[in-house]
């Protein structure tokens, strides 16, 4: 059975140990899910790694749905330069897909970018990641580039999103 939406709790706060398990949750389900290899779980250690050595309260964020006392969701807002926001580490259990969770973080994310005064968003991802996708086009990104790689392992299309915020 599944859970219900107002059974989630979610918090913006990190707490010791919420950051190696938005690492291992990412490096398991896409190794899982999609055949990424260890390449990609380097990848999202470094790139939160440096969301928490440059993070600013002020025009940062994580979110981090929790169900029972675990995480089971993930969402990450970072600064970038020229007034814009990176969206990274998105990221439903599979057992809680499927119940708005994904369209719950994803508004919070933009109401919360808005809020700041973020001009522009973009976000990177891979072009097999359907449900993802179409959350990120109902929120006003737009696909603006696309190339091929290899880079976690298995040949992927890389695709990069922009919207416009203001």
């Amino acid at each position: 059975m599944k859970a219900r939406l107002d059974e989630i709790t979610i918090r913006t706060e990190p707490r010791a140990g919420d950051l190696g398990y938005v690492i291992y949750m990412h490096g398991d389900l896409y190794g899982r899910e999609y055949g990424f290899g260890g390449q990609f779980e380097t990848y999202v250690a470094h790139g939160v790694a440096e969301f928490f050595e440059n993070y600013d309260s002020s025009r940062d964020r994580i979110w981090l749905a929790e169900h029972g006392g675990r995480i089971i969701g993930s969402l990450v807002l970072m600064h970038r330069e020229d007034n814009t926001a990176q969206l990274r580490y998105f990221l439903i259990h599979p057992d809680y897909r499927g119940i708005g969770l994904g369209k719950r973080l994803i508004e919070l994310w933009m109401d919360f970018a808005r809020e700041v005064g973020y001009e522009r968003a973009f976000l990177l991802t891979a072009g097999e990641l359907d449900a993802a996708i179409s959350l990120y086009r109902r929120h006003g990104f737009t696909l603006t580039s696309e190339s091929y790689s290899t880079a976690f392992g298995r040949p992927i299309q890389d695709q990069r999103y922009d919207a416009y915020l203001m």
